[in-house]
This record gives C-alpha cells, sequence and structure tokens, in this order.
C-alpha cells in the first residue's frame, strides 16, 4: 500500500507549485549532495497503478490512512499530498504518525558506532536500500534553495523566519545603494 501512495504523488507537478521546478524529484530519502546517499529514481506518477495495488492489497474502494501532519512551512504541500492520494481512495487527516523498524535501528547504532568509513558507507546504504524496498518513506523532492548573497546584497532575508533559515522572501531582498 505503500508504494501505491507512492504511484499516487505527481512530483513534477509538486516541485513546479511549491519550489518552480527548482528542486529535484527523488525516490530517496537522502538527499543526493550528502556524503554516503545512495540515488533512486522516483516511481512514476501514476493514478491507475496505484488503485490497481490497493484492490491487489484488498482495498478496491481506499481506505482510511490516518494522519498526515504537514511540517511548518510546508502546509500547502501536505494539502496537495492529502489530495493526491485521497484522488487514488488514500483517505488522510492531520497528524504525523512515526515508529521504530528494529532491524534499521541496530544497523543504525552499528553504523554510529563503526570507524572504518567503507563498512561505515556500507551499513548506510544497507538501511536506505531497506527503507527504499520497503517503501517506509516517500519522498518527493531534494529541496533546493535560492538565496541571492555578495557584494552587492544589503540584506539576503535570510532566517527571518526563525527556524526555517532558508525560507527567505526574495522580495524582500535589498541590494545595496549605488551599486
Amino acid at each position: 500500500m505503500r508504494l501505491a501512495a507512492s504511484h499516487a504523488l505527481d512530483r513534477n507537478a509538486l516541485n513546479q507549485a511549491e519550489t518552480l521546478g527548482l528542486s529535484r524529484p527523488t525516490g530517496g530519502l537522502i538527499p543526493r549532495v550528502l556524503e554516503f546517499a545512495r540515488a533512486y529514481d522516483p516511481p512514476a506518477y501514476d493514478p491507475a497503478r496505484a488503485k490497481q495495488l490497493l484492490a491487489e492489497a484488498g482495498y478496491p474502494s481506499g481506505f482510511d490512512a490516518g494522519d498526515l501532519t504537514p511540517f511548518p512551512p510546508f502546509f500547502s504541500l501536505a494539502e496537495a499530498l492529502g489530495g493526491y492520494l485521497q484522488a487514488v481512495g488514500i483517505r488522510t487527516r492531520g497528524i504525523y504518525a512515526s515508529g521504530v523498524v528494529p532491524e534499521i535501528e541496530d544497523l543504525f547504532q552499528r553504523q554510529a558506532r563503526e570507524l572504518d568509513r567503507k563498512k561505515r558507507e556500507a551499513v548506510l546504504h544497507q538501511i536506505q536500500q531497506i527503507m527504499h524496498d520497503r517503501v517506509l518513506h516517500v519522498p518527493i523532492y531534494e529541496l533546493a534553495f535560492l538565496w541571492g548573497v555578495g557584494p552587492r546584497v544589503e540584506e539576503a532575508c535570510v532566517d527571518w523566519i526563525k527556524g526555517f533559515a532558508y525560507s527567505a522572501p526574495y522580495e524582500d531582498l535589498r541590494l545595496k545603494p549605488g551599486r
């Protein structure tokens, strides 16, 4: 059913709506720019396949998936996600739920103690592969950030929204006078 949820999402449309196409749609939870990250292509947007997977799982009319919590400031993204899921029959409400996968927790603790770089990388790749294979997360895109910085910039507006350093409103960016 998690794969159905993943196929229900149009990552390209979400990327266009939320980041003007600047971000990179992904199938992996760890951004590619981070050390030890594995790159996964996102599943194709295919609502018919999502509905088929739900029917094969015994939910031809969909199901109540429970809670979906938007992480500030991504409320509009969460609303869109809920709409895509609803369109294939996955009904959500508004709170986040999580849990622990013992196998992954064990591997995570092992990698934290591992001093050999290659061995640590192998364990981290194993964690990412398990998460990917089991569709434990449905990544949307690797969020891209635009900043206006440089010698001509008087106020870049970075961190104007406390806790969200990358959410500066570009229309408030100011250049130094006379330059």
